[in-house]
This record gives structure tokens, sequence and C-alpha cells, in this order.
């Protein structure tokens, strides 16, 4: 049983004649005659008295026509849920996230609830070069990345500076400062991803280091954060750098978190979007962004 046999039916059914009904269903008639004769078939039963005149019912046929009608009715119902999902799915904003943008993210997500309350939101978190080439490729329709302000295909916003703080065990002398002098550090070894995993915080730490005059002492590598906070928290004394947005709201036992003079260390964010005009969602987006900005 096919559902166009069965929209067939219903449709002789309820004019009680073939060419109305095939006029109803924009085909001609034979097709009308020819899939209700298969139908019967299948059934092994007749649906319709045909006359030369008249078209009726038969009692199979008044007992199949309410299933008959279900069957459209949960079509309908079916094609209407996929349609509803369609909606969604292209009303969905894919946004694609860095490591570490703390309230930088709150408070973008929070603009743009306010801008578009109907708007979903998708986050999707992965390596800055698998962003890039999802934003390329259409499967997401903007990304938060750091320091990259060039990448073939794609326009890249600027959108805040994202100041650097130290990351101290809380029982070293300088975690009883407000701020933390670069040059203090120069004796301590630096935990920092390696420039292969992020170049552009390593190149903003390491040159803010040299630009006050030294070249940093390199500790072991940079794994997870709690792994290197609990290293610097209980071993031999050494720092490592975090956003600003991220340490305020990062659980650290026995770990200070301290500003440093000026000028600190900074690394730019930005937005990378395809260069098409932009799409509504993708417009609430960039405001958001604006509204969310706050201060450096």
């Amino acid at each position: 049983m096919e559902l166009r046999q069965v929209r067939y039916f219903v449709s002789v059914a309820e004019e009680l004649h073939f060419g109305r009904a095939a006029e109803r269903l924009h085909i001609v008639q034979p097709t009308v005659s020819q899939q209700i004769r298969r139908l019967e078939r299948e059934f092994g039963l007749e649906l319709f008295d045909r006359t030369t005149r008249t078209v009726a019912l038969t009692a199979a046929g008044r007992a199949f026509l309410p299933h008959a009608r279900a069957i459209l009715e949960a079509e309908r119902a079916a094609a209407e849920s996929m349609s509803v999902l369609r909606t969604d799915r292209e009303s969905a904003l894919r946004l694609g996230t860095a490591v570490g943008l703390g309230t930088r993210l709150d408070a973008v997500l929070a603009a743009l609830a306010e801008r578009a309350p109907r708007l979903m939101v998708e986050l999707i978190s992965a390596p800055a070069a698998s962003r890039l080439r999802q934003v390329r490729d259409g499967e997401l329709d903007a990304a938060f990345l750091r320091g990259v302000a060039h990448s073939p295909g794609l326009e890249l916003l600027p959108l805040w500076r994202d100041v650097l703080v130290a990351a101290l065990p809380a029982r070293h002398p300088l975690a009883a400062q407000r701020e933390v002098a670069l040059a203090d550090l120069a004796e301590m070894p630096l935990r920092i991803a390696s420039r292969e995993a992020n170049p552009h915080l390593f190149d903003a730490v390491v040159g803010a280091c040299r630009a006050a005059g030294f070249e940093p002492v390199m500790g072991p590598s940079f794994t997870t954060d709690q792994d290197t906070l609990a290293a610097i928290a209980s071993g031999r004394p050494s720092w490592a750098v975090y956003y600003a947005v991220q340490a305020w709201i990062q659980p650290a036992p026995r770990i200070a978190f301290r500003p440093f003079t000026e000028p600190a260390p900074a690394v730019r964010t930005f937005l990378a979007v395809r260069p098409d005009p932009p799409s509504r969602r993708l417009t609430a987006l960039l405001d958001a962004c604006g509204d969310g900005d706050g201060a450096d």
C-alpha cells in the first residue's frame, strides 16, 4: 500500500466520481483508476461499486475510509513536525567557541537573548583550525578566535582585547601584591601551552617578557587547567597566564590571580564570518558582540 493510493482512494470516496477526483488531484483519470485497482488487489476486496453512471463505496470501502483518513492525517502531522524542526534548524545560530571566553561569552549570549529571544544558539567547541574550516564550509555561522587576524575566504572582525593575568602560588610573596610586574617573574619557570598548540598566546606572553627585559624560563608543558594550577600550587614555584575573564570564574584553591602592571599582555579576539551578506541571526550576533564587549 502506497500513500498515493490512499490519497487517491480518499479523493474518490469523497467525490464519488473518478473524473472529479482526478481533477482534484491534478492527475489523469486512468492513473487514479489504475492505482485504486492495485489497492483493491492488495486487499483482495472491492472498495467501490462502479457502474457506468455511479460510484459508491462498498462495505469494505466504508470500513477502510476512516483508516485511510487517519493515515493521511498522520502523514500531514509528520510533515508538519519535520517542517518545524527544519525551521528551527534554519533559525539556529551555530557558533564556534574558544576556551576561556568566560564572562565575555556570557555577556554576548545575554545580549543576544534580549535582541533575538526566539533564536536558538548551538555552541560548538573545536580547535581553532577546525572552527575556521567549519565557518568557511558553512557548518558554523561564525566562530570566536583569538589572535588570528587573517584567514583565506573569511572576514575576521575585531571584537575585544583579552587581558592576561598571572597565576601564582597563593603563598608566594608576589601574591601579596595587588599587581605583578613581569620582570619580577624572570627567575620563575613559566607554564604555558607550546607555540604549536597556541601560537598567539605564546607569542603575546613571550613577547611581553622580552619587552620587560628577560627571556622566560620555560617550565613543564602546559596540560589541563586543573593540572597546571595544581602543579603551581604544590610544586616548585612557577607561574602561568590566564585570560582575566576566565581567571575570575576559575576554581583555583591555593592560587592567586594577579593583574600585571602596565603594559599588560593581551590577545585580540576576533569573530570569523563568511563574506556573504549577513543573515538576520548573524546580524543579531554582531550587535550582541558590541553590547557584550565590556571593558578590556
